[in-house]
Protein backbone atom coordinates (compact mmCIF):
# COMPACT_ATOMS: atom_id res chain seq x y z
CA UNK A 1 0.00 0.00 0.00
CA UNK A 2 1.11 3.74 -0.74
CA UNK A 3 2.01 5.62 2.16
CA UNK A 4 -1.04 7.96 2.70
CA UNK A 5 -0.85 11.11 1.67
CA UNK A 6 -4.19 11.83 -0.47
CA UNK A 7 -7.24 13.65 0.83
CA UNK A 8 -9.17 10.47 0.97
CA UNK A 9 -5.65 7.99 2.34
CA UNK A 10 -6.25 7.75 5.89
CA UNK A 11 -9.90 5.58 5.95
CA UNK A 12 -8.97 2.93 8.77
CA UNK A 13 -8.22 4.68 12.26
CA UNK A 14 -7.08 3.26 15.75
CA UNK A 15 -7.55 5.34 18.83
CA UNK A 16 -5.37 3.90 21.83
CA UNK A 17 -6.60 5.49 24.84
CA UNK A 18 -10.43 5.33 25.87
CA UNK A 19 -10.80 8.56 28.02
CA UNK A 20 -12.90 11.73 27.48
CA UNK A 21 -10.35 12.77 24.85
CA UNK A 22 -10.33 9.62 23.20
CA UNK A 23 -13.27 8.46 23.01
CA UNK A 24 -13.86 12.25 21.37
CA UNK A 25 -12.27 11.73 19.12
CA UNK A 26 -13.35 8.54 18.18
CA UNK A 27 -16.76 10.30 17.59
CA UNK A 28 -15.32 12.97 15.52
CA UNK A 29 -13.84 10.35 12.94
CA UNK A 30 -16.53 7.78 12.64
CA UNK A 31 -19.44 11.00 12.06
CA UNK A 32 -16.70 11.34 9.30
CA UNK A 33 -17.16 8.19 7.94
CA UNK A 34 -13.73 6.47 9.33
CA UNK A 35 -13.53 3.23 10.25
CA UNK A 36 -12.40 3.85 14.09
CA UNK A 37 -11.19 0.92 16.38
CA UNK A 38 -11.10 2.00 19.75
CA UNK A 39 -8.13 0.67 22.27
CA UNK A 40 -7.95 0.37 25.43
CA UNK A 41 -6.33 -2.07 28.24
CA UNK A 42 -9.33 -1.41 30.80
CA UNK A 43 -12.16 -3.33 28.97
CA UNK A 44 -14.83 -1.15 31.15
CA UNK A 45 -13.52 2.14 29.20
CA UNK A 46 -13.75 0.38 25.97
CA UNK A 47 -17.38 -0.26 26.87
CA UNK A 48 -18.05 3.19 28.22
CA UNK A 49 -16.74 4.80 24.90
CA UNK A 50 -19.52 2.58 23.12
CA UNK A 51 -22.32 3.65 25.66
CA UNK A 52 -21.21 7.35 25.07
CA UNK A 53 -21.27 6.92 20.86
CA UNK A 54 -24.51 5.38 21.38
CA UNK A 55 -25.91 8.40 23.59
CA UNK A 56 -24.47 11.49 21.81
CA UNK A 57 -25.36 9.89 18.35
CA UNK A 58 -28.73 9.11 19.81
CA UNK A 59 -29.13 13.03 21.03
CA UNK A 60 -28.05 14.03 17.20
CA UNK A 61 -31.19 11.68 16.02
CA UNK A 62 -33.25 14.00 18.68
CA UNK A 63 -32.26 17.08 17.43
CA UNK A 64 -33.11 15.99 14.11
CA UNK A 65 -28.92 15.94 13.04
CA UNK A 66 -29.11 12.35 12.33
CA UNK A 67 -31.23 9.95 10.75
CA UNK A 68 -31.65 6.71 12.38
CA UNK A 69 -30.00 4.24 9.53
CA UNK A 70 -27.23 7.30 9.31
CA UNK A 71 -26.71 6.61 13.44
CA UNK A 72 -26.64 2.76 12.65
CA UNK A 73 -24.59 3.30 10.14
CA UNK A 74 -21.84 5.97 12.36
CA UNK A 75 -22.09 3.21 15.04
CA UNK A 76 -21.26 -0.07 12.96
CA UNK A 77 -18.06 1.66 12.14
CA UNK A 78 -17.08 1.87 15.68
CA UNK A 79 -15.56 -1.20 17.15
CA UNK A 80 -13.09 -1.65 20.59
CA UNK A 81 -10.67 -4.23 21.60
CA UNK A 82 -8.06 -4.56 24.89
CA UNK A 83 -5.47 -5.78 22.36
CA UNK A 84 -2.79 -3.38 20.78
CA UNK A 85 -2.43 -5.97 17.45
CA UNK A 86 -6.18 -4.56 16.56
CA UNK A 87 -4.18 -1.52 15.21
CA UNK A 88 -2.86 -3.53 12.32
CA UNK A 89 -4.68 -2.61 9.71
CA UNK A 90 -4.80 1.43 10.36
CA UNK A 91 -3.45 3.51 8.39
CA UNK A 92 -3.34 6.66 11.49
CA UNK A 93 -2.78 5.24 15.30
CA UNK A 94 -3.64 8.55 17.49
CA UNK A 95 -2.95 7.79 21.06
CA UNK A 96 -4.32 9.20 24.01
CA UNK A 97 -3.13 7.33 27.05
CA UNK A 98 -2.42 9.75 30.42
CA UNK A 99 0.64 12.00 30.02
CA UNK A 100 3.99 9.91 30.74
CA UNK A 101 6.61 9.75 28.78
CA UNK A 102 7.28 5.83 29.97
CA UNK A 103 3.58 4.92 29.00
CA UNK A 104 3.52 6.81 25.63
CA UNK A 105 6.86 5.22 24.48
CA UNK A 106 5.99 1.81 25.24
CA UNK A 107 2.50 2.57 23.04
CA UNK A 108 4.46 3.68 20.65
CA UNK A 109 6.94 0.69 20.70
CA UNK A 110 4.01 -1.63 20.77
CA UNK A 111 2.54 -0.58 17.72
CA UNK A 112 5.93 -0.33 15.88
CA UNK A 113 5.76 -4.15 16.18
CA UNK A 114 2.30 -4.24 14.65
CA UNK A 115 0.99 -1.49 12.22
CA UNK A 116 2.40 -1.39 8.83
CA UNK A 117 5.25 0.37 7.57
CA UNK A 118 3.28 3.04 5.81
CA UNK A 119 1.00 4.19 8.80
CA UNK A 120 1.41 7.01 10.39
CA UNK A 121 1.60 7.22 14.23
CA UNK A 122 0.21 10.48 16.27
CA UNK A 123 0.68 10.77 19.79
CA UNK A 124 -2.19 13.19 21.05
CA UNK A 125 0.58 14.92 23.56
CA UNK A 126 -0.26 18.47 24.95
CA UNK A 127 3.05 19.01 26.78
CA UNK A 128 6.03 15.98 26.48
CA UNK A 129 8.73 15.97 23.56
CA UNK A 130 7.26 14.86 20.45
CA UNK A 131 10.84 14.52 19.60
CA UNK A 132 11.71 12.54 22.25
CA UNK A 133 9.19 10.28 21.28
CA UNK A 134 9.80 9.98 17.61
CA UNK A 135 13.30 9.33 18.11
CA UNK A 136 12.36 6.42 20.41
CA UNK A 137 10.70 4.64 17.51
CA UNK A 138 11.75 2.11 15.02
CA UNK A 139 9.78 5.03 12.39
CA UNK A 140 10.65 8.31 13.49
CA UNK A 141 9.80 10.22 10.22
CA UNK A 142 6.23 8.57 10.65
CA UNK A 143 5.58 9.74 13.96
CA UNK A 144 3.94 13.27 14.61
CA UNK A 145 1.80 15.29 17.21
CA UNK A 146 -2.25 15.16 16.65
CA UNK A 147 -3.28 17.55 19.39
CA UNK A 148 -7.26 17.74 19.72
CA UNK A 149 -8.42 19.64 22.19
CA UNK A 150 -11.60 19.18 25.07
CA UNK A 151 -14.44 18.32 24.26
CA UNK A 152 -12.91 17.02 20.70
CA UNK A 153 -16.70 17.04 18.99
CA UNK A 154 -17.06 20.56 19.54
CA UNK A 155 -13.63 22.42 19.44
CA UNK A 156 -12.67 23.46 16.49
CA UNK A 157 -8.78 23.57 16.71
CA UNK A 158 -6.11 20.84 15.67
CA UNK A 159 -2.69 21.56 16.29
CA UNK A 160 -0.38 19.19 14.00
CA UNK A 161 3.06 19.24 15.73
CA UNK A 162 5.91 18.21 13.52
CA UNK A 163 9.92 17.93 14.64
CA UNK A 164 12.75 17.69 13.23
CA UNK A 165 11.99 13.93 12.56
CA UNK A 166 8.98 14.21 10.92
CA UNK A 167 7.67 13.50 6.99
CA UNK A 168 6.04 16.14 5.45
CA UNK A 169 4.16 13.81 3.36
CA UNK A 170 2.98 12.60 6.69
CA UNK A 171 1.90 16.19 7.80
CA UNK A 172 0.20 16.71 4.67
CA UNK A 173 -1.52 14.16 4.93
CA UNK A 174 -2.73 14.37 8.77
CA UNK A 175 -3.62 17.63 8.05
CA UNK A 176 -6.12 17.01 5.49
CA UNK A 177 -7.63 14.67 7.45
CA UNK A 178 -7.93 17.15 10.00
CA UNK A 179 -10.03 19.23 6.89
CA UNK A 180 -12.18 16.80 6.35
CA UNK A 181 -12.99 15.95 10.00
CA UNK A 182 -14.33 19.93 10.01
CA UNK A 183 -11.20 21.01 12.04
CA UNK A 184 -9.32 24.29 11.81
CA UNK A 185 -5.62 22.30 11.71
CA UNK A 186 -2.54 24.59 12.59
CA UNK A 187 0.77 23.56 11.67
CA UNK A 188 3.06 24.35 14.68
CA UNK A 189 6.41 22.95 15.88
CA UNK A 190 7.78 20.50 18.88
CA UNK A 191 7.66 22.79 21.99
CA UNK A 192 5.84 21.77 25.65
CA UNK A 193 2.37 23.13 25.19
CA UNK A 194 2.56 23.80 21.34
CA UNK A 195 0.69 27.48 21.05
CA UNK A 196 -2.77 27.35 22.16
CA UNK A 197 -1.65 25.23 25.81
CA UNK A 198 1.67 26.98 25.27
CA UNK A 199 -0.20 30.39 26.17
CA UNK A 200 -3.26 29.07 27.88
CA UNK A 201 -1.54 27.43 30.45
CA UNK A 202 1.08 30.09 31.70
CA UNK A 203 -2.27 32.48 32.10
CA UNK A 204 -4.04 29.77 33.83
CA UNK A 205 -0.72 29.49 36.53
CA UNK A 206 -0.81 32.97 36.92
CA UNK A 207 -4.67 32.49 38.18
CA UNK A 208 -3.79 29.85 39.99
CA UNK A 209 -1.35 31.81 42.07
CA UNK A 210 -3.31 35.00 42.77
CA UNK A 211 -6.04 32.95 44.09
CA UNK A 212 -3.00 31.18 46.57
CA UNK A 213 -1.96 34.84 47.58
CA UNK A 214 -4.79 35.63 48.69
CA UNK A 215 -5.24 38.61 46.37
CA UNK A 216 -8.87 37.96 45.19
CA UNK A 217 -11.11 35.66 45.73
CA UNK A 218 -11.80 32.68 43.30
CA UNK A 219 -15.40 33.92 42.49
CA UNK A 220 -13.94 37.42 41.54
CA UNK A 221 -11.20 36.26 39.60
CA UNK A 222 -13.68 34.15 37.45
CA UNK A 223 -16.13 36.66 37.27
CA UNK A 224 -13.38 38.93 36.27
CA UNK A 225 -12.06 37.48 33.25
CA UNK A 226 -15.10 36.28 31.86
CA UNK A 227 -16.73 39.51 32.43
CA UNK A 228 -13.74 41.88 31.47
CA UNK A 229 -12.36 39.60 28.42
CA UNK A 230 -15.77 37.68 27.05
CA UNK A 231 -14.17 33.92 28.40
CA UNK A 232 -16.15 31.37 28.45
CA UNK A 233 -15.08 30.58 31.28
CA UNK A 234 -12.82 31.37 34.52
CA UNK A 235 -9.51 30.30 34.96
CA UNK A 236 -9.61 28.46 37.65
CA UNK A 237 -13.25 26.87 36.84
CA UNK A 238 -11.10 25.85 33.50
CA UNK A 239 -8.09 24.49 36.09
CA UNK A 240 -11.03 21.90 37.76
CA UNK A 241 -12.36 21.15 33.85
CA UNK A 242 -8.81 20.48 32.45
CA UNK A 243 -7.71 18.82 35.79
CA UNK A 244 -5.03 20.02 38.19
CA UNK A 245 -2.63 17.26 38.06
CA UNK A 246 -3.12 17.60 34.30
CA UNK A 247 -2.17 21.34 34.47
CA UNK A 248 0.59 20.53 36.75
CA UNK A 249 2.11 18.01 34.11
CA UNK A 250 1.68 20.52 31.32
CA UNK A 251 3.47 23.11 33.34
CA UNK A 252 6.20 20.91 34.96
CA UNK A 253 6.83 20.33 31.09
CA UNK A 254 7.02 24.28 29.99
CA UNK A 255 8.74 25.12 33.07
CA UNK A 256 11.66 22.27 32.03
CA UNK A 257 11.89 23.70 28.68
CA UNK A 258 11.73 27.31 29.11
CA UNK A 259 12.93 28.03 32.97
CA UNK A 260 10.34 30.55 32.59
CA UNK A 261 9.33 31.81 36.35
CA UNK A 262 5.49 31.89 34.55
CA UNK A 263 5.40 28.12 34.27
CA UNK A 264 6.66 27.24 37.60
CA UNK A 265 3.33 25.24 38.86
CA UNK A 266 1.71 27.67 41.59
CA UNK A 267 2.30 25.04 44.62
CA UNK A 268 -1.40 24.85 45.33
CA UNK A 269 -1.39 22.62 42.26
CA UNK A 270 0.41 20.50 43.81
CA UNK A 271 -1.43 20.32 47.29
CA UNK A 272 -4.64 20.12 45.71
CA UNK A 273 -3.61 17.12 43.09
CA UNK A 274 -1.85 15.34 46.00
CA UNK A 275 -4.85 15.45 48.11
CA UNK A 276 -6.78 14.00 45.69
CA UNK A 277 -8.83 17.40 44.65
CA UNK A 278 -8.37 17.10 41.17
CA UNK A 279 -10.91 19.22 39.97
CA UNK A 280 -14.40 18.11 38.34
CA UNK A 281 -13.19 14.25 37.81
CA UNK A 282 -12.67 14.72 41.80
CA UNK A 283 -15.94 16.22 42.77
CA UNK A 284 -13.64 19.30 44.13
CA UNK A 285 -10.66 21.23 43.40
CA UNK A 286 -10.83 25.32 43.31
CA UNK A 287 -14.73 24.97 43.97
CA UNK A 288 -16.74 21.60 44.99
CA UNK A 289 -19.39 19.91 42.37
CA UNK A 290 -22.16 18.13 43.48
CA UNK A 291 -20.62 15.01 41.81
CA UNK A 292 -17.40 13.72 40.42
CA UNK A 293 -17.41 14.39 37.25
CA UNK A 294 -20.39 16.32 37.24
CA UNK A 295 -20.62 20.60 36.55
CA UNK A 296 -22.75 21.90 38.66
CA UNK A 297 -20.92 24.08 41.25
CA UNK A 298 -22.05 23.96 45.28
CA UNK A 299 -21.96 26.10 47.61
CA UNK A 300 -19.11 25.79 50.40
CA UNK A 301 -17.72 27.57 52.92
CA UNK A 302 -15.28 29.07 51.01
CA UNK A 303 -18.44 30.47 48.36
CA UNK A 304 -19.20 34.22 49.90
CA UNK A 305 -23.04 34.51 50.93
CA UNK A 306 -25.66 34.93 48.41
CA UNK A 307 -25.93 39.23 47.39
CA UNK A 308 -23.68 40.02 50.08
CA UNK A 309 -22.33 43.36 49.78
CA UNK A 310 -20.10 45.61 52.62
CA UNK A 311 -22.62 47.28 54.41
CA UNK A 312 -22.37 51.35 55.93
CA UNK A 313 -22.07 53.26 52.12
CA UNK A 314 -22.87 56.77 52.13
CA UNK A 315 -25.55 58.45 50.18
CA UNK A 316 -25.05 59.09 46.24
CA UNK A 317 -27.62 61.46 44.69
CA UNK A 318 -25.43 63.23 41.88
CA UNK A 319 -21.87 61.81 40.13
CA UNK A 320 -19.45 64.34 38.30
CA UNK A 321 -17.34 62.49 35.55
CA UNK A 322 -13.94 64.28 34.87
CA UNK A 323 -12.96 64.06 31.30
CA UNK A 324 -14.09 64.21 27.87
CA UNK A 325 -12.42 60.66 26.32
CA UNK A 326 -14.57 57.71 25.35
CA UNK A 327 -14.78 56.33 28.60
CA UNK A 328 -15.63 59.56 30.39
CA UNK A 329 -18.80 59.66 28.07
CA UNK A 330 -19.39 56.30 28.25
CA UNK A 331 -19.67 56.27 32.63
CA UNK A 332 -21.34 58.99 32.42
CA UNK A 333 -24.48 57.39 30.40
CA UNK A 334 -24.05 54.30 32.65
CA UNK A 335 -24.52 56.96 35.41
CA UNK A 336 -27.52 58.72 33.57
CA UNK A 337 -28.98 55.48 32.67
CA UNK A 338 -29.58 54.46 35.87
CA UNK A 339 -31.42 57.70 37.20
CA UNK A 340 -28.41 59.97 38.23
CA UNK A 341 -27.68 63.30 37.59
CA UNK A 342 -24.16 63.49 36.09
CA UNK A 343 -22.46 66.71 35.49
CA UNK A 344 -19.55 65.95 32.70
CA UNK A 345 -16.60 68.52 32.84
CA UNK A 346 -14.00 68.71 30.38
CA UNK A 347 -11.43 71.10 30.33
CA UNK A 348 -13.61 73.40 28.21
CA UNK A 349 -17.08 73.65 27.67
CA UNK A 350 -16.76 72.60 24.18
CA UNK A 351 -14.96 69.03 24.87
CA UNK A 352 -17.49 68.46 27.36
CA UNK A 353 -20.16 69.00 24.83
CA UNK A 354 -18.41 66.67 22.59
CA UNK A 355 -18.23 64.28 24.86
CA UNK A 356 -21.98 64.54 25.60
CA UNK A 357 -22.74 64.46 21.84
CA UNK A 358 -20.90 60.97 21.15
CA UNK A 359 -23.14 59.85 24.05
CA UNK A 360 -26.36 61.04 22.18
CA UNK A 361 -25.13 59.21 19.58
CA UNK A 362 -24.32 56.13 21.30
CA UNK A 363 -28.06 55.98 22.92
CA UNK A 364 -29.30 56.63 19.17
CA UNK A 365 -27.60 53.49 18.50
CA UNK A 366 -29.19 51.24 21.33
CA UNK A 367 -32.35 52.98 20.41
CA UNK A 368 -31.77 51.25 16.62
CA UNK A 369 -31.21 47.90 18.50
CA UNK A 370 -34.25 47.98 20.05
CA UNK A 371 -32.25 48.40 23.65
CA UNK A 372 -33.98 51.39 25.02
CA UNK A 373 -37.08 53.50 23.60
CA UNK A 374 -36.62 57.22 22.74
CA UNK A 375 -37.88 58.60 25.53
CA UNK A 376 -35.55 56.80 27.57
CA UNK A 377 -32.43 57.74 25.69
CA UNK A 378 -33.45 61.29 25.95
CA UNK A 379 -34.39 61.38 29.87
CA UNK A 380 -30.83 59.73 29.97
CA UNK A 381 -29.18 62.51 28.23
CA UNK A 382 -31.06 65.81 29.89
CA UNK A 383 -29.52 64.02 33.20
CA UNK A 384 -26.19 64.84 31.81
CA UNK A 385 -24.83 68.43 32.89
CA UNK A 386 -21.52 69.89 30.88
CA UNK A 387 -19.00 72.10 32.58
CA UNK A 388 -16.05 73.11 31.35
CA UNK A 389 -13.70 73.34 34.81
CA UNK A 390 -13.70 70.59 37.72
CA UNK A 391 -14.78 73.46 39.60
CA UNK A 392 -18.37 71.97 38.59
CA UNK A 393 -17.86 68.77 40.96
CA UNK A 394 -18.61 70.77 43.80
CA UNK A 395 -21.41 69.62 44.85
CA UNK A 396 -21.45 65.69 43.72
CA UNK A 397 -21.59 62.50 46.13
CA UNK A 398 -19.39 60.66 43.99
CA UNK A 399 -16.70 62.08 41.47
CA UNK A 400 -14.68 59.88 38.87
CA UNK A 401 -11.72 60.91 37.13
CA UNK A 402 -11.02 59.51 33.48
CA UNK A 403 -8.35 61.42 32.13
CA UNK A 404 -5.30 60.53 30.43
CA UNK A 405 -3.82 57.20 31.68
CA UNK A 406 -0.22 59.65 33.18
CA UNK A 407 0.46 59.52 36.72
CA UNK A 408 1.42 63.68 36.94
CA UNK A 409 -2.22 64.21 34.82
CA UNK A 410 -3.99 62.07 37.47
CA UNK A 411 -2.32 63.79 40.24
CA UNK A 412 -3.24 67.74 39.05
CA UNK A 413 -6.75 66.70 38.75
CA UNK A 414 -6.89 64.86 42.03
CA UNK A 415 -5.21 67.85 43.80
CA UNK A 416 -8.05 69.97 42.08
CA UNK A 417 -10.78 67.75 42.74
CA UNK A 418 -9.57 67.39 46.79
CA UNK A 419 -10.07 71.75 46.88
CA UNK A 420 -13.02 71.78 44.85
CA UNK A 421 -15.26 68.89 46.49
CA UNK A 422 -17.47 68.98 49.25
CA UNK A 423 -16.34 66.86 52.58
CA UNK A 424 -17.12 63.39 52.11
CA UNK A 425 -17.69 63.07 48.29
CA UNK A 426 -16.29 60.11 47.25
CA UNK A 427 -13.02 60.22 44.92
CA UNK A 428 -13.04 57.59 42.14
CA UNK A 429 -9.74 57.00 39.81
CA UNK A 430 -10.65 54.93 36.69
CA UNK A 431 -6.87 54.33 36.34
CA UNK A 432 -5.84 50.43 35.12
CA UNK A 433 -2.47 49.95 36.04
CA UNK A 434 -1.29 53.14 37.92
CA UNK A 435 -1.45 52.84 41.43
CA UNK A 436 -4.36 54.66 43.27
CA UNK A 437 -2.31 55.21 46.51
CA UNK A 438 0.00 57.51 44.18
CA UNK A 439 -3.31 59.38 43.66
CA UNK A 440 -4.74 59.47 46.59
CA UNK A 441 -1.66 60.58 49.01
CA UNK A 442 -1.68 64.32 47.02
CA UNK A 443 -5.17 64.71 48.61
CA UNK A 444 -5.58 65.63 51.92
CA UNK A 445 -8.84 62.80 52.05
CA UNK A 446 -7.24 59.76 51.19
CA UNK A 447 -9.74 57.44 53.01
CA UNK A 448 -12.17 58.78 50.50
CA UNK A 449 -10.28 58.06 47.16
CA UNK A 450 -10.39 54.11 45.58
CA UNK A 451 -10.52 52.70 42.40
CA UNK A 452 -13.05 51.98 40.05
CA UNK A 453 -11.92 50.55 36.71
CA UNK A 454 -14.60 50.15 33.76
CA UNK A 455 -14.05 48.07 30.99
CA UNK A 456 -14.42 49.74 27.30
CA UNK A 457 -17.39 50.52 25.95
CA UNK A 458 -18.45 51.28 29.80
CA UNK A 459 -21.91 50.86 28.85
CA UNK A 460 -22.26 47.98 27.69
CA UNK A 461 -18.83 45.68 29.76
CA UNK A 462 -20.32 44.87 32.85
CA UNK A 463 -17.55 44.45 35.17
CA UNK A 464 -15.92 47.00 37.46
CA UNK A 465 -12.83 46.30 39.37
CA UNK A 466 -12.99 47.95 42.57
CA UNK A 467 -9.41 48.64 43.99
CA UNK A 468 -9.36 49.50 47.41
CA UNK A 469 -5.75 51.06 49.06
CA UNK A 470 -4.61 50.63 52.40
CA UNK A 471 -6.06 53.77 53.42
CA UNK A 472 -9.48 53.71 51.96
CA UNK A 473 -12.28 54.10 54.21
CA UNK A 474 -14.66 50.89 54.77
CA UNK A 475 -17.79 53.30 54.49
CA UNK A 476 -16.28 54.67 50.78
CA UNK A 477 -15.47 50.95 49.65
CA UNK A 478 -19.42 49.82 50.57
CA UNK A 479 -20.79 52.77 48.76
CA UNK A 480 -18.60 51.85 45.12
CA UNK A 481 -20.36 48.68 45.80
CA UNK A 482 -23.14 49.43 46.40
CA UNK A 483 -22.78 51.72 43.22
CA UNK A 484 -22.14 49.29 41.00
CA UNK A 485 -25.19 47.28 42.02
CA UNK A 486 -27.46 50.41 40.99
CA UNK A 487 -26.31 50.73 37.63
CA UNK A 488 -26.08 46.98 37.16
CA UNK A 489 -22.60 46.41 37.07
CA UNK A 490 -20.28 43.54 38.67
CA UNK A 491 -18.13 44.58 40.62
CA UNK A 492 -15.01 42.57 42.01
CA UNK A 493 -12.54 43.35 44.70
CA UNK A 494 -8.65 44.11 44.21
CA UNK A 495 -5.79 45.33 45.98
CA UNK A 496 -3.66 48.16 45.07
CA UNK A 497 -1.25 46.83 42.58
CA UNK A 498 -0.26 46.76 39.08
CA UNK A 499 -3.02 45.28 36.57
CA UNK A 500 -5.23 44.17 39.20
CA UNK A 501 -7.48 41.28 38.06
CA UNK A 502 -7.62 41.42 34.19
CA UNK A 503 -4.45 43.36 32.77
CA UNK A 504 -2.49 41.42 35.31
CA UNK A 505 -3.59 38.04 33.70
CA UNK A 506 -4.53 39.34 30.54
CA UNK A 507 -1.26 41.44 29.74
CA UNK A 508 1.78 38.83 30.16
CA UNK A 509 -0.57 36.43 28.04
CA UNK A 510 -0.42 38.70 25.29
CA UNK A 511 3.19 39.34 25.68
CA UNK A 512 3.89 35.75 25.32
CA UNK A 513 2.00 35.50 21.88
CA UNK A 514 4.47 38.54 21.16
CA UNK A 515 7.44 36.60 21.82
CA UNK A 516 6.27 33.44 19.91
CA UNK A 517 6.45 35.64 17.12
CA UNK A 518 9.72 37.47 17.97
CA UNK A 519 10.96 33.61 18.06
CA UNK A 520 9.35 32.34 14.47
CA UNK A 521 7.68 29.62 16.91
CA UNK A 522 4.16 30.71 14.74
CA UNK A 523 2.66 33.12 12.64
CA UNK A 524 0.23 35.59 13.51
CA UNK A 525 -2.79 34.21 11.87
CA UNK A 526 -2.04 30.45 13.26
CA UNK A 527 -1.51 32.21 17.16
CA UNK A 528 -5.02 34.05 16.72
CA UNK A 529 -6.84 30.79 15.10
CA UNK A 530 -5.32 28.91 17.66
CA UNK A 531 -6.53 30.61 20.78
CA UNK A 532 -9.73 31.71 19.09
CA UNK A 533 -10.92 27.89 18.59
CA UNK A 534 -8.88 26.35 21.40
CA UNK A 535 -8.75 28.81 24.33
CA UNK A 536 -12.29 29.68 23.82
CA UNK A 537 -10.62 33.78 23.41
CA UNK A 538 -13.46 36.04 21.45
CA UNK A 539 -10.29 37.88 19.78
CA UNK A 540 -6.96 36.45 18.78
CA UNK A 541 -3.87 38.49 20.90
CA UNK A 542 -2.47 39.94 17.94
CA UNK A 543 -6.00 41.02 17.27
CA UNK A 544 -6.66 42.69 20.57
CA UNK A 545 -3.14 44.46 20.97
CA UNK A 546 -3.99 46.11 17.53
CA UNK A 547 -7.26 46.87 19.04
CA UNK A 548 -6.35 48.41 22.39
CA UNK A 549 -3.29 49.54 21.05
CA UNK A 550 0.63 48.89 21.11
CA UNK A 551 1.45 51.91 23.08
CA UNK A 552 -1.03 51.08 25.57
CA UNK A 553 0.05 47.53 25.62
CA UNK A 554 3.61 48.54 26.52
CA UNK A 555 2.93 50.98 29.18
CA UNK A 556 0.65 48.02 30.95
CA UNK A 557 3.42 45.38 30.22
CA UNK A 558 5.95 47.79 31.36
CA UNK A 559 4.06 48.63 35.01
CA UNK A 560 3.98 44.89 35.56
CA UNK A 561 7.32 44.47 34.70
CA UNK A 562 8.21 47.31 37.09
CA UNK A 563 5.77 46.30 40.07
CA UNK A 564 6.87 42.31 40.09
CA UNK A 565 10.25 42.27 38.87
CA UNK A 566 9.74 38.61 37.05
CA UNK A 567 12.19 39.02 33.95
CA UNK A 568 8.86 36.59 32.01
CA UNK A 569 6.78 39.98 32.61
CA UNK A 570 9.52 42.13 30.17
CA UNK A 571 8.30 43.40 27.45
CA UNK A 572 8.82 41.26 24.45
CA UNK A 573 11.52 43.90 22.33
CA UNK A 574 8.99 43.22 19.06
CA UNK A 575 6.59 45.06 21.01
CA UNK A 576 8.96 47.45 22.15
CA UNK A 577 9.94 48.01 18.56
CA UNK A 578 6.95 48.78 16.83
CA UNK A 579 6.37 51.29 19.63
CA UNK A 580 8.87 53.25 18.55
CA UNK A 581 8.15 52.72 14.97
CA UNK A 582 4.63 54.99 15.60
CA UNK A 583 3.00 51.31 14.53
CA UNK A 584 0.10 51.31 17.15
CA UNK A 585 -2.19 49.24 16.16
CA UNK A 586 -5.72 50.35 14.40
CA UNK A 587 -5.54 53.91 15.79
CA UNK A 588 -2.60 54.39 13.22
CA UNK A 589 -3.69 51.90 10.39
CA UNK A 590 -0.61 49.60 10.99
CA UNK A 591 0.02 47.94 14.43
CA UNK A 592 1.07 44.00 13.44
CA UNK A 593 -1.27 44.30 10.88
CA UNK A 594 -1.89 46.75 8.14
CA UNK A 595 -5.59 47.83 9.46
CA UNK A 596 -7.72 50.77 6.95
CA UNK A 597 -7.35 54.53 8.43
CA UNK A 598 -10.46 55.58 9.63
Amino acid sequence: MDRPSSQSAIRTVAVVGLGTMGTGIAEVLVRAGREVVGIDVDGAAARRAVASLAAATARSVTKGLLSEPERAAVIDRFRVSTALGSAAEADLVIEVVPESYELKQRVLNGLDAVVRPTAILATGTDALSVTRLAAGSRRPERVLGLHFFNPAPAMKLVEVVSCVLTDPAAVGAVTALARELGKEPVAVGDRPGFVADGLLFGYLNQAAAMYESTYASREDIDAAMRLGCGLPMGPLALLDLIGLDTARTVLEAMYASSGDRLHAPAPVLGQLAAAGLTGRKAGRGFYTYERPGGGAVLRDPRTPPEGARPAGGRPVASVGVAGSGTMAGGIAQVFARAGLPVVLAARSREKAGAAKAAVAKSLARAVARGRLTGEEAARTLDRITVAGSPEALGEVDLAVEAVAEDLAVKQELFRALDTVCRPGAVLATTTSSLPVIEVARVTSRPQDVIGMHFFNPAPAMKLVEVVRTVLTADDVHATVHALCGRVRKHPVDCGDRAGFIVNALLFPYLNNAVKMVEQHYAGLDEIDTAMRLGGGYPMGPFELLDVVGLDVSLAIAKALHREFRDPGLAPAPLLEQLVAAGCLGRKTGRGFREHARR
